[in-house]
C-alpha cells in the first residue's frame, strides 16, 4: 500500500529563506564539529581493482528546457569532476559530496544550468550537478560502501525517455544540506574516479583488494496513481540481490521507498501496474 501525497504546499519567500539558513547552519556544524573522518583526493593507493563503472548522457533533450543550459552543464560537471576525481575513501571514513565540491559560483567558473525546483525547473549557477551525485549514488548501490544520506526528488518532473535505470535511482543534491554522504564500513580502500568525455559523464569505484560480491539493483511495487486532489504520483521501493563469485544470490537487501508528485499527466501503457485507492 502507498499513503496519499497531499497537494504541494506554497511556502513564502521568508520561510523557504529561514529553513536553508537553518539547515545550512546545521550542516556546518555537523562538518567540523561532527567526529566524522572524510574522505579527501589522494595521490595513493592506485586501487587496481575495478568494483563498478558506469556512465549517462551528457545531452538529453527536455521538453521547454534551452539546449544551452545543457551545455553549461558540461561545464559545471568538468569543474566537479576535477575536485571529486582521485577521492579515496579509506575504512572509517565518509565521503560527502558538497564538502568535496564546495559551493558552486560563478567566481569558481560554474555557469548556469537547469534547477529543479518546488515541482518545476529553473537556471541557477551549477545547475545539472545531481547527474554527478545520481551517478556516483548509482555506482555506490553496486558496491558494499554505506550509504547514510541521500536524497529524491519529491517531484517527478520530466517523462521518462530512454530510461536505463529504475525510477527513484539517483540522488538529488543541494548546497549544502541535501548531501550525498557515503560510509566506508568494510577494510578495504576505495578511489572514486570521475571524468567528462565526449558524450558522456563516466565513472568508476575501484578498490585495493578484489571485489568479493557482485550486486544487482530490482526495483518492485511500481505504480502510479490518481491523488484525490487532482494531480498523480509514482512509487517503487528498490532492492539489491548480493550475488557471491560462483553467481549464486545469497543475500537480498531493502534499499529504499520513492514517492514522488508527478508534474505530467502520465501515459500509462496496458503492461503498467496502477495502484488502488
Amino acid at each position: 500500500m502507498h499513503d496519499d501525497l497531499s497537494k504541494p504546499l506554497q511556502r513564502t519567500r521568508l520561510r523557504l529563506w529561514c529553513g536553508r539558513l537553518w539547515y545550512t547552519g546545521m550542516r556546518y556544524v555537523l562538518w567540523h564539529f561532527g567526529g566524522l573522518q572524510f574522505a579527501r583526493r589522494l595521490p595513493v593507493p592506485t586501487c587496481p581493482h575495478l568494483c563498478f563503472r558506469h556512465s549517462t548522457p551528457l545531452l538529453r533533450k527536455l521538453k521547454d528546457v534551452d539546449m544551452q543550459y545543457q551545455y553549461n552543464k558540461i561545464t559545471n560537471l568538468r569543474l566537479a569532476a576535477d575536485r571529486l576525481d582521485g577521492t579515496v575513501l579509506r575504512p572509517g571514513e565518509t565521503f560527502s559530496y558538497w564538502r568535496l565540491l564546495g559551493r558552486p559560483t560563478r567566481r569558481k567558473g560554474y555557469l548556469d544550468g537547469i534547477i529543479l525546483y518546488c515541482g518545476t525547473f529553473r537556471p541557477g549557477v551549477g545547475g545539472g550537478l545531481c547527474q554527478m551525485s545520481n551517478l556516483i549514488f548509482w555506482m555506490t548501490l553496486h558496491t558494499p560502501l554505506t550509504v547514510t544520506e541521500r536524497y529524491r526528488h519529491s517531484y517527478d518532473v520530466f517523462p521518462d525517455s530512454n530510461r536505463t535505470q529504475p525510477f527513484g535511482s539517483g540522488a538529488t543534491c543541494v548546497y549544502p544540506y541535501r548531501d550525498l554522504m557515503i560510509r566506508n564500513d568494510t577494510q578495504t580502500t576505495f578511489r572514486l574516479h570521475i571524468r567528462v568525455g565526449d558524450k558522456e559523464l563516466q565513472g568508476e569505484w575501484k578498490a585495493d583488494q578484489r571485489p568479493e560480491y557482485t550486486y544487482r539493483i530490482v526495483e518492485k511495487e511500481h505504480c502510479m496513481k490518481s491523488e484525490f486532489w487532482g494531480g498523480y504520483s509514482r512509487h517503487n521501493k528498490l532492492y539489491r540481490e548480493v550475488y557471491d563469485s560462483e553467481g549464486r544470490c545469497v543475500d537480498v537487501q531493502y534499499i529504499t521507498r520513492n514517492d514522488a508528485l508527478m508534474m505530467y499527466s502520465p501515459f500509462l501503457p496496458e503492461n503498467t501496474q496502477t495502484c488502488e485507492k
